[in-house]
């Protein structure tokens, strides 16, 4: 049985740097990238890889494909 875990998470597109930050409601993650054509995402899926140290294709953006809301879901390991 795979388990997994869900983040809720909020993107900030268009910042002036690239940087996940840990806040008391959770994560925030700024990205550089314009929130236009998916540039956002793949952005934000990059660095949060490298955050969390797993791999690009092990995060699954649930829900918040096109909201800076979103809520994502990783294989524990």
């Amino acid at each position: 049985m795979n388990k997994t875990t869900i983040i809720n998470i909020k993107v900030i597109p268009k910042a002036k740097k690239n940087l996940v930050k840990e806040t008391k409601n959770g994560l925030r993650v700024y990205v550089t990238s314009p929130a236009e054509k998916g540039k956002a995402n793949v952005a934000f899926v990059n660095l949060l890889s490298k955050f969390l140290n797993v791999k690009k294709y092990d995060i699954n953006i649930i829900s918040g494909q096109h909201s800076r809301d979103k809520v994502i879901e990783i294989p524990n390991r």
